[in-house]
């Protein structure tokens, strides 16, 4: 009977933040266009992979920066890459994903990252929260770094449940990245009974630069805007705020709502490269 209640628990939680349950109208080899892209897998152990795509503007193959994205529940990707570009995922609606073509530029790489292979269609969040989540993901950057020497920045970008990863990370490796952004992240880690791992979080831990970026409109209980403003607040992190979009659908926690920044995907990519290029917020509205 307990393992029919996780089950079950486990099955609202994915329901509610819906990244993967929609499917999203437009061809999903379009979301890549101008990019040229790989699949990169490292082992972990002899039966266990790590897994992430690698994607550069075309043309361009020396990157500086990588961005590494942490997408949200649940957090299981499954890429496929054909001929130079992702065809295929099962979280194809999530923001990350869908809007990596507007992230990546001449000098700004990006790496979706999936969760260990071992992790059937759930990527569990204390297993984001952990030391080894931080170690697996590092091993595929190191990988992505000795294909690419020229990146000399790495910072980790976490949409919804990817941001126990982007806030975890640094505190298990300071010296590892050179900021992180956590969108529409985990506000309410007790609603819902889910992702206690973020209770009280003390993002004043991590020596990094940090950032949130959040729809004023995101109403979902677990990524309330209101908290999230809070939360910025009390620990000097600085707070992008995003207003409007369109095309709105499904619930307020799934991909297609405010908590994707639907309709303003666009804008949102272009404010997450200058923070990457510059290490700072010099917008803080996003209208």
């Amino acid at each position: 009977m307990k393992n029919l209640i996780i089950y079950f628990s486990k099955f609202a939680l994915v329901t509610a933040l819906g990244h993967c349950s929609i499917s999203y109208a437009q061809d999903f080899s379009a979301l890549a266009q101008a990019l040229k892209e790989e699949l990169i897998s490292v082992d972990l152990t002899d039966k266990k992979k790590q897994v992430g795509v690698y994607s550069t503007k075309i043309g361009f193959d020396k990157p500086t920066k990588l961005a590494v994205l942490l997408p949200g529940s649940p957090s299981v990707v499954r890429p496929v890459v054909e001929n130079g570009v992702m065809t295929g995922s099962k979280l194809t609606g999530n923001f990350l994903i869908r809007a990596r073509r507007f992230l990546v530029d001449e000098s700004v790489a990006s790496l979706i990252v999936d969760c260990h292979s071992d992790s059937g269609d759930y990527c569990e969040s204390w297993y984001q929260a952990s030391k080894q989540r931080q170690e697996d993901v590092d091993k595929l950057i190191a990988e992505v770094k000795r294909r690419a020497p020229s990146i000399s920045e790495v910072w980790l970008v976490g949409h919804s449940m990817g941001t126990i990863s982007s806030s975890f990370m640094p505190i298990h490796n300071p010296a590892g990245y050179a900021g992180a952004i956590h969108t529409s992240a985990i506000t309410d880690p007790y609603e819902k009974g889910s992702y206690r791992e973020l209770g009280r979080f003390d993002y004043k831990k991590s020596s990094i630069p940090q950032f949130f970026v959040h729809h004023i409109d995101d109403i979902c209980r677990m990524t309330t805007y209101t908290s999230a403003k809070s939360i910025a607040e009390r620990y000097s992190v600085q707070l992008i705020t995003v207003n409007g979009g369109s095309g709105f659908q499904g619930n307020a926690c799934q991909s297609l709502s405010e908590h994707g920044f639907r309709g303003k995907e666009k804008e949102v990519m272009n404010a997450l490269t200058a923070i990457i290029k510059s290490g700072k917020a010099s917008q803080l509205e996003i209208n």
